[in-house]
C-alpha cells in the first residue's frame, strides 16, 4: 500500500518553463524492453519529447509492473514500474498472435527507433528479428540491451544485474578484506546500461542524419560491468594488479573513510595534498601535522593511515555533525553524511535540486517522481506524465497513429491482437473476426 500521506505532503513538479519544443520531439520509438536496464533508456527518451509507445503483454503486462511496493488500487503499478516507465504510451498487444505481429510490423514500419531487451532468440521467434524489421523500415535504429551479447558462445545466457557484478569483478573489488565481496544495493549494472543504451540510439540517430540509414546498436550487461570497474581494469591490464577489498577507505588516497561524529557517520575524501592540508590545519587545528614533513606527502601518509585515523577518530568524536559539517565546508573538504535512502530523498541536497516531487495520477491523485538527472537550459525535459496502465493506450494509437478505425479494431481484438481474454469477451459480444 503506497503511504499516501507521505506522497501528498511532497512538494509539486514545478511545470517546463519554456515553450522550446522539446529536442526529441516527432521522434517515435517502439519500446519491447521489460524490468530496469531497457525501460530506463526508452524513458529518458520519453523524458525528452520521443513518443515512446511500451508493447506489452495483455492482462499481466511487464513483470516488473508486480515488483513491490504494490497498491491494490492500482495493482499492475508499483513503485519501481513507476520509476522507469514516465511519459510513455502502453499497448496491449499479443505478438504471438499473426493480427497482433500485423500490428506490431505496422508500427515499426513508421518508428524511428526499436528498443528490446528480450532474451536472445525471442524476438527471431515473434518474426522482429533486425533482418526482418530493417526490410520493413530501412531508417530504423534497432537497439538490442543483452546479457551479453546477441552473439558468440554467451548470447543464450541469461543474467542479471547481480551476476554480471559478480563475473566481472566488481563483487570482489568491494566490501572488506576479512569477507566476501559484496554487491551493490542498487542495480548499478542496469543503470549504467540504460545510459549507454540511450547514448548509442542517439550516436546513430545522429549517423542517420548524415546518410538517412538506420542501423543494429547493441548494448550488453557484461560490457558495461566490465566498463564500471573503473581504473582497476587498467590497474591490473598494466601491471597484473588484483584490486583489495578496502571497505570504506582508499587504496590511493589518506584520509579517506568514514568517521564518527558525536551524532552522525560522515565520509571524507583527501584527494590530494592540498586538501589532507586543510583538514588539519582548518578544521582539526594541528598545523603540526598538516605541515608535517611526513604525512604532508600522500604516499606516505598511506603508511601511515592506522595513526592518522585514530587521530581523526579521536577528535571528531568529540563532537556533533552540526560543528563538524561546517568547518569542512568552509575549509573546502569534500565531505558527506553517510545518510538512509530515506535521510537523501528528504535532504536540503535534494530539495534545492528539486529532485523529488509529486505528479498527478489518474486512481490515485499524486504519485512521487524522481526527477531526471539530465538538465539542458533551452529544452528540458517535459513534464513529467505518471507510467501507463496496461493498454491504457491502445486505441489511441490505433486509431491516431495507424488510422484504423472501429470496425478494424474490432476486428484485431476479435482475431486475439489484444490477448485471448480480449478476443472471447468480443465473441461474445457477437462480433466476427
Amino acid at each position: 500500500m503506497f503511504d499516501q500521506e507521505r506522497i501528498d505532503a511532497l512538494p509539486v513538479h514545478r511545470e517546463r518553463a519554456t515553450t522550446e519544443p522539446a529536442v526529441l520531439d516527432g521522434l517515435r520509438v517502439v519500446d519491447f524492453t521489460h524490468f530496469v536496464a531497457g525501460p530506463l533508456a526508452t524513458q529518458t527518451l520519453a523524458d525528452f519529447g520521443a513518443e515512446v509507445i511500451k508493447i506489452e503483454a495483455p492482462v499481466r503486462g511487464d513483470d516488473f509492473r508486480h515488483y513491490p511496493t504494490v497498491d491494490p488500487e492500482i495493482p499492475a503499478q508499483g513503485g519501481p514500474y513507476l520509476w522507469t516507465n514516465r511519459n510513455k504510451k502502453s499497448l496491449a498487444l499479443d505478438v504471438k498472435s499473426p493480427a497482433g505481429l500485423a500490428v506490431a510490423k505496422a508500427l515499426i514500419a513508421r518508428a524511428d527507433v526499436l528498443v528490446e531487451n528480450f532474451s536472445s532468440g525471442v524476438m527471431e521467434r515473434f518474426g522482429l528479428d533486425y533482418e526482418t524489421c530493417a526490410a520493413l523500415n530501412p531508417r530504423l535504429v534497432y537497439c538490442s540491451v543483452s546479457a551479453y551479447g546477441r552473439e558468440g558462445p554467451y548470447a543464450d545466457r541469461l543474467g542479471f544485474d547481480p551476476i554480471v557484478q559478480a563475473e566481472s569483478g566488481f563483487i570482489s573489488m568491494n566490501g572488506y578484506p576479512d569477507r566476501q565481496g559484496v554487491r551493490t544495493g542498487a542495480a548499478v549494472m542496469d543503470t549504467a546500461t540504460a545510459m549507454s543504451a540511450t547514448n548509442a540510439i542517439l550516436l546513430a540517430l545522429m549517423a542517420r542524419q548524415k546518410d538517412g540509414r538506420g542501423q543494429r546498436v547493441e548494448v550488453a550487461l557484461y560490457d558495461t560491468a566490465i566498463l564500471m570497474t573503473g581504473f582497476g581494469a587498467m590497474q591490473h591490464l598494466t601491471t597484473g594488479y588484483e584490486p583489495q577489498r578496502n571497505g570504506n577507505t582508499s587504496p590511493d588516497t589518506c584520509p579517506s573513510g568514514v568517521f564518527m561524529s558525536k551524532d552522525k557517520p560522515f565520509y571524507i575524501n583527501c584527494g590530494n595534498d592540498k586538501i589532507y592540508q586543510r583538514l588539519f590545519e582548518q578544521v582539526l587545528e594541528r598545523p603540526d601535522l598538516a605541515h608535517d614533513e611526513v604525512l604532508s606527502q600522500r604516499a606516505n601518509r598511506l603508511k601511515h593511515r592506522e595513526r592518522i585515523f585514530r587521530i581523526m577518530d579521536e577528535a571528531f568524536i568529540k563532537e556533533p555533525w552540526s560543528h563538524w559539517a561546517p568547518r569542512l565546508r568552509a575549509a573546502n573538504v569534500p565531505h558527506g553524511q553517510v545518510k538512509t535512502l530515506g535521510e537523501a530523498l528528504a535532504s536540503e541536497e535534494s530539495r534545492s535540486r528539486e529532485l523529488i516531487t509529486r505528479i498527478p495520477h489518474p486512481v490515485k491523485g499524486w504519485i512521487p517522481n524522481l526527477a531526471t538527472p539530465l538538465r539542458l537550459a533551452r529544452t528540458p525535459a517535459l513534464d513529467p506524465v505518471a507510467a501507463p496502465a496496461i493498454g491504457q493506450h491502445s486505441e489511441s494509437i490505433l486509431r491516431d497513429m495507424l488510422g484504423y478505425d472501429e470496425a478494424r479494431i474490432a476486428q484485431l481484438r476479435a482475431a486475439g491482437a489484444f490477448g485471448a481474454e480480449a478476443a472471447a469477451e468480443s465473441q461474445a459480444t457477437g462480433v466476427a473476426a
